[in-house]
């Protein structure tokens, strides 16, 4: 299988987008080992929409590996991140996914760019996992969710996403005129610490493997409204447009 991937500067930005309004450039990229990947300018969703479309000849995609990416995807944050997007791209198409992250040497536990990365455990585990997926007792339309730990690892615990604290808040930065310059983000969101969530495993030192399904679907809030009388809201709304 060939890797694709996108540009870092991308991943970071581009959370679950895609390039609908400019055609998208690729580039073909030689390794050291002799083998080749492709790069491009558009979205880690893009890459995959790529491989399942044809850029390469008699080239058919089987699995979706995604990362791995510099910095973890853990908890809440796994909605902004352009690694799990891609995946994600890939069960919705029907190919399984994988998405990588990595924490630095910091252990910073959010998604922020570090200094240092060491990605050869991550490496060698997704490979194994790449080779016994076939075998993973996982629903149709489940991806893999794997974060690695810094430094010496303590064991693989299969973990539910946990919950993130924001320090957000709104700071002006500049004026120029009518234009002002804000910073809405927080320099580094706690998380809340309970056992059995992603966030704990890798503060623990353990790899942490979530599974992930794109079913946003509340059924019990489904329930819920089915015993609410939402037909007569289009009464008064009938009465308007007459």
């Amino acid at each position: 299988m060939l890797p694709l991937f996108s540009a870092a500067r991308i991943i970071w930005v581009a959370a679950r987008s895609i390039t609908t309004r400019r055609p998208i450039w690729v580039e073909r990229v030689e390794f050291g080992d002799g083998t080749h990947g492709y790069a491009t300018d558009g979205t880690p969703v893009d890459c995959v929409r790529f491989a399942s479309l044809g850029l390469i000849d008699g080239f058919e995609a089987e699995l979706i590996v995604s990362g791995i990416n510099h910095g973890a995807n853990l908890g809440d944050d796994i909605t902004y991140s352009g690694t799990v997007a891609a995946a994600f791209e890939g069960i919705l198409l029907g190919i399984p996914g994988v998405a990588v992250s990595q924490q630095s040497a910091a252990r910073e536990m959010d998604f922020r760019l570090g200094d240092a990365f060491d990605f050869d455990q991550a490496a060698a585990f997704t490979a194994r996992v790449v080779e016994e997926i076939d075998d993973f007792p996982l629903p149709a339309g489940t991806l893999l969710n794997l974060n690695f730990p810094a430094g010496e690892i303590d064991g693989v615990e299969v973990a539910k996403l946990g919950k993130r604290i924001y320090g957000d808040a709104l700071t002006l930065e500049d004026e120029d005129g009518a234009r002002k310059l804000y910073r809405i983000y927080g320099e580094a969101p706690g998380y809340h610490r309970e056992a059995g969530t992603d966030l704990h495993a890798v503060a623990e030192g353990r790899v942490a493997v979530t599974p992930l399904h794109f079913d946003l679907t509340d059924e019990p809030g489904m329930e819920t409204l089915r015993e609410y009388d939402l037909a007569r809201l289009l009464e008064p709304a009938a009465r308007e447009v007459e």
